[in-house]
């Protein structure tokens, strides 16, 4: 699967929260997510544009490896491999998959805390495919995301699904889109 995602700064998450319900979507429960971000030691992943994260939401932990992004021609749309697991109910915070990864010769660069609320669509919606997400980034600020996972997709497709992401940012009268990852901004601001 493919993750296809655009962020954008969002001012008033609150004034976006209430135009997704007008828009018949579904909010999911306030969550707190950890974001451990990890350093492969034999190549460097800011050049190939992966990443390796560990991610603590509550008391559930999950690694998730981002491969390399696909290039398109709106370069504010992100397309990539993505693959997650979670992990066994003793890891509930990640410590024991980053000890793992630590022994192997990675290195932590950094830790993303973030307020995130998503919300879903239902099935029979014209945006069904999507998921949005309302995000309060410590150090960073208030961003709104719009992502799904589409198939190994060719590049109309995947052309396709960014013209209705940016479609669907119009409805809800998002900003520009945000380039950068979170880990990019924080790691811009921090070092």
């Amino acid at each position: 699967m493919l993750e296809v995602e655009t962020k954008f700064r969002a001012d008033d998450l609150d004034a976006v929260g209430e135009r997704l319900l007008a828009l018949d979507a579904i909010a999911g429960e306030p969550e707190h997510h950890e974001d451990t971000y990890l350093r492969h030691p034999c190549r460097d992943f800011k050049t190939t544009g992966e990443a390796l994260r560990v991610r603590k939401v509550g008391l559930v932990a999950s690694v998730t490896y981002k491969g390399s992004k696909v290039a398109l021609t709106d370069s504010a749309l992100k397309a990539r491999k993505e693959l997650e697991w979670c992990l066994a109910p003793g890891d509930t915070d990640g410590t024991n998959m980053l000890d793992l990864l630590t022994s192997l010769g990675f290195t932590i660069s950094t830790t993303v805390k973030k307020a995130r609320r998503s919300f879903r669509f239902p099935d029979d919606h014209p945006n069904q495919r999507f998921t949005v997400t309302l995000d309060d980034v410590e150090q960073v600020g208030t961003f709104t995301e719009i992502e799904c996972l589409v198939d190994q997709a060719n590049e109309v497709q995947l052309e396709r699904t960014g013209q209705s992401i940016r479609s669907l940012a119009e409805e809800l009268r998002l900003g520009p889109a945000e380039k950068q990852s979170y880990l990019a901004m924080l790691l811009e601001k921090t070092t």
